[in-house]
């Protein structure tokens, strides 16, 4: 796998995952798959749309995450709740 992708989810990564560490994390996951440092011109917005996925999918999945004694899902939950009217 590719060793520059690191853990994003807490309490290996100290507080929550930043939008530039999920954005790198999904650049360095395309490059992997793709075999492309750098696409060509007519493969950019192939490239560029994968990145953006990987990385959308990675913010649900890590706000979805539950790390068992951190409370984070719990208080995810409770904020989400507490939005919802009446």
């Amino acid at each position: 796998m590719c060793r520059s992708i690191k853990t994003l989810r807490p309490p290996v990564l100290p507080g929550e995952a930043t939008e530039e560490d999920i954005g790198a994390a999904a650049l360095q996951y395309v490059r992997k798959v793709s075999g492309f440092r750098a696409p060509a011109a007519h493969n950019r917005a192939a490239f560029d749309r994968a990145v953006d996925e990987i990385a959308r999918a990675t913010q649900t999945l890590l706000a979805d995450l539950e790390v068992r004694g951190s409370g984070a899902g719990k208080a995810r939950e409770a904020g989400e709740a507490a939005a919802q009217p009446g």
